[in-house]
């Protein structure tokens, strides 16, 4: 008997039984499942730019409000009695006048029928505690203006400035807000004589911290931050350039550089309260440093942005090709020469770059400046090196442990300014590269 030949779909030549051919389906489901990575990845790039997003916008609208502050205008009466004691007219009795009554009584004037000793005090608290300041500016600079009566817009106070934009809601029920129902009506008069404005809040800029949230300013962090992050370049910078030079270009292939190169990656994800701690004890409880200044701030900062430095120098030593240096040989030149001429301007935009980054890094930290002091209430703005001050971070950190609702924007603007400048520092970075970059 003879075998049945087998034909149809499954058989070979000659009629042969064959196998199924597996290739296509393999090669269907390997793109299949190359496009489901795909798109994994394009989700988490999305929910990434999302959350990003969701958290930009909230900040933004937190803390834009901060930028500007809501003044009252009043006519002010220049009483010779209170701004004047000594009546001489000199800037030693000018100086020494009461300007915040001054300012009080001229908002009492406008609401007469506020006889009562607890409208009165109620209208008090329409004026910031440093609303005195804007008269006294004016008679000071001004000494004929004692005795007139001028119109000045003076400075309101946190719960003013927050019914003003909106941050109080006036549908909750009076005894669930900071302001009652008739510090409202008096509020809406004011608004409707047209004496209620706002004005770009310089102080936030210009001035320090304060108890009151309509007078607390980012000037003293700011210049604390500038002069921090400076002693930190300064010290950093070279030690970092020096070290990364001479483990790359000189230093022996050995146990010794071996165990140098593993500690400083080791050092680069070091915890920073860890640095901290190294500075309380050393800077501060040996060598006697002063507490809380940008000097001991900065030599702590660098030795956390050493390793980061250190790591992306030598990287951009080693992006350098070998056909540099064997040309720089071939002409006669020395190793020192070699490097210093040839190699280290080459790898200069990394250089650079590392330095951005780590400093943008180094300017984020809180936990190493709070334990060498820095998170101290600093009303005055830092000069020197040497003075008491705090960091950015520092300060959004105090604002954000207040309970006062006027710190919350001011907590949010914070961010903002120092999202600005990490941005402005990474752009910097990225500005560098291209404009010293090479190409061979």
């Amino acid at each position: 008997m003879t075998d049945a030949v087998i034909s149809g779909p499954t058989a070979g030549a000659g009629g042969k039984l064959r196998r199924p051919d597996l290739s296509e389906a393999r090669i269907r489901r390997r793109y299949a499942a190359e496009r489901r990575f795909r798109l994994y990845g394009v989700l988490a790039i999305g929910f990434a730019v999302f959350m990003l997003g969701f958290l930009a916008v909230t900040v933004v609208a937190q803390g834009y409000s901060a930028f500007w502050q809501t003044r009252i205008a009043l006519d002010v009466n220049i009483a010779a009695d209170k701004v004047d004691p000594a009546g001489t007219r000199l800037p030693e009795s000018l100086s020494t006048g009461d300007y915040q009554a001054v300012a009080r009584d001229s908002l009492r004037d406008l609401f007469p029928e506020a006889s009562s000793r607890a409208d009165r005090r109620a209208l008090s608290d329409f004026l910031s505690n440093a609303a005195g300041d804007d008269v006294k500016r004016l008679v000071m600079e001004n000494p004929n203006l004692v005795g007139t009566t001028q119109r000045v817009e003076v400075l309101a106070s946190t719960d003013i400035d927050m019914l003003a934009k909106g941050r109080i809601s006036r549908d909750a029920a009076e005894a669930d807000r900071p302001i009652k129902d008739q510090a409202i009506a008096w509020f809406d008069k004011l608004e409707a004589d047209g004496r209620v404005g706002s004005a770009f809040n310089v102080n936030f800029f210009a001035t320090g911290d304060s108890r009151e949230p309509e007078q607390a300013g980012l000037g003293g962090a700011m210049m604390g931050t500038f002069l921090t992050i400076v002693t930190a370049i300064l010290l950093s910078l070279p030690i970092s350039v020096a070290a990364a030079i001479y483990l790359e270009e000189f230093a022996p292939k050995n146990k010794l550089t071996d165990i140098i190169e593993v500690n400083i990656n080791n050092l680069a994800a070091v915890p920073s309260i860890v640095f901290g701690l190294l500075g309380l004890a050393v800077l501060l409880g040996f060598f006697g440093l002063p507490r809380g200044a940008p000097l001991v701030g900065g030599m702590v900062l660098s030795l956390m942005t050493l390793p980061t430095i250190i790591i992306a120098t030598r990287a951009a030593l080693k992006a350098v090709p070998p056909s540099i240096r064997e040309a720089a040989y071939g002409v006669g030149a020395s190793k020192q020469q070699v490097v210093m001429h040839h190699v280290l301007p080459l790898a200069m935009p990394g250089v650079m770059t590392g330095a951005i980054i780590g400093t943008a890094r180094a300017m984020g930290e809180s936990a190493a400046v709070l334990m060498i002091g820095m998170v101290a209430f600093i009303v005055d703005v830092p000069t020197s090196i040497t003075d008491s001050s705090t960091v950015l971070p520092v300060q959004i950190f105090l604002w954000a442990d207040a309970p006062e609702r006027g710190f919350v924007e001011r907590t949010s603007a914070g961010i903002m300014v120092m999202l600005v400048f990490l941005v402005l520092m990474n752009a910097a970075a990225v500005i560098i590269r291209r404009k010293f970059e090479r190409r061979w």
